[in-house]
């Protein structure tokens, strides 16, 4: 059925919920219990609009609380990760022949179903992933910006580009697609990154193949929900759950892969880099690869900084979402005239910080996303012990979940 293309105001940043207002909360606490009804369910592979299962399936548990999984998700094989790329490329010619405006308004309908279920999808990310309720909040938020201004960003470079005019020659600059492409999200950013390398992808007329991280299948999952909902064509996004070292590798090795958009580690990173310069055969281009990767942040405190105002900002960035990020402030490198003080401080600071399960609007810190970065965690500060001197925490937290506590409980 023709869609009739919305013509877009000017871009606005979703705002934040004010959980302050008890309304709001009362809200969140209806989404969470919603969600929770929901656990343990299997969920299948999207390929070409169509669900498939798997032989074996693997499950996403609440790092809360790891008797509670939040569902099983279907291991694919190589034959389903090459039946979603052909899914793909059999949706691209009639994806990239529609009008940029009409792919622009099944992006611009996927932000406002995500805003009308903002709390149940921030639930999702609370239970699977951790999230306190202002970071997954923040998450949702994000994920309907990149939305609402990829769109518009389609429509604009849709539209006739500046040239230089020269006499005796008609010039004309379009942009077209390129063809399939591998999403691979992270996990700590499982909606807005995710939803941001998606929908940039399928906004500009490429097909995907989506395998989300296999820390976060259901946030992912809710998300090919969102854009089936918003009308999205069979075949434009295939939904692929599984091992990265097998279907994710063997769809960045593929012939017909035009570029793979990948956040996550360094290591994954440079090996994703390292398969894709090689070319496979029956490969006729080089593959595109947009890699965000680690990084080691630091934030500088000078001699004439504002001293509450830089110990907020680093126990901000430092342990927001338990550091979990990218952009986490992993040193501070502080003028010697103001480092007693500003040391002072930020230990105050972040002994007020609360940890316990996200499920809490009071909780700030809850869990790692799992065993792996826990014990990651430890040997860095056991390296930290012989490197220099634990001045706050430095062992695990004696509360497994339920309610929060403060951080000088711990030991």
């Amino acid at each position: 059925m023709p869609v009739t293309p919305m013509t877009p105001s000017a871009f606005v940043n979703e705002p934040f919920t004010d959980f302050s207002r008890e309304e709001n909360r009362r809200r969140m606490e209806e989404a969470l219990e919603t969600v929770h009804a929901t656990f343990g369910r299997r969920y299948q592979l999207v390929l070409g609009g169509e669900r498939y299962s798997s032989a074996e399936f693997f499950p996403s548990l609440n790092p809360s609380r790891k008797q509670d999984v939040i569902g099983y998700f279907g291991k694919a094989t190589e034959a389903q990760a090459e039946q979603a790329m052909q899914a793909a490329l059999a949706a691209l010619p009639g994806w990239q022949d529609t009008p940029a405006p009409q792919r622009a308004d099944l992006v611009f309908r996927a932000a406002a179903i995500m805003r009308r279920r903002k709390h149940e999808l921030a639930a999702w990310m609370i239970y699977e992933v951790g999230k306190s309720w202002a970071e997954a909040d923040g998450d949702v938020a994000e994920a309907i910006d990149f939305c609402e201004f990829y769109a518009r960003e389609a429509l604009r470079l849709a539209g006739e580009q500046p040239l230089t005019r020269l006499p005796g020659e008609k010039n004309e600059l379009r942009y077209i697609p390129l063809g399939v492409g591998v999403v691979v999200p992270p996990w700590n950013f499982p909606l807005a990154i995710l939803a941001g390398m998606t929908t940039a992808a399928i906004v500009t007329g490429n097909t995907v193949v989506l395998k989300p991280s296999s820390d976060s299948p259901a946030i992912a999952y809710r998300f090919m929900e969102v854009l089936e909902e918003a009308g999205l064509p069979p075949g434009v996004v295939n939904f692929l759950t599984g091992p990265g070292g097998e279907v994710g590798d063997y769809l960045v090795q593929h012939p017909k892969t035009r570029f793979v958009a990948f956040t996550g580690s360094k290591p994954v990173g440079l090996g994703i880099s390292e398969k894709a310069a090689r070319v496979a055969k029956g490969q006729i281009w080089i593959k595109r690869t947009i890699l965000e990767m680690g990084g080691k942040d630091a934030i500088l405190v000078c001699d004439d900084a504002d001293l509450d105002a830089a110990v907020d900002g680093v126990a901000a960035a430092a342990f927001g979402f338990q550091g979990q990020k990218c952009s986490a402030c992993s040193r501070a490198i502080v003028d010697e005239t103001l480092y007693d003080a500003f040391l002072e401080k930020l230990v105050a600071r972040t002994r007020t910080l609360t940890v316990g399960s996200p499920t809490d609007h009071r909780t700030y810190m809850g869990p790692v996303i799992n065993e792996r970065s826990w014990k990651s965690i430890l040997d860095y500060i056991g390296i930290g012990r012989t490197e220099g001197r634990i001045v706050c925490g430095g062992e695990p937290a004696r509360r497994r979940g339920g309610s929060s506590s403060p951080l000088s409980s711990r030991t």
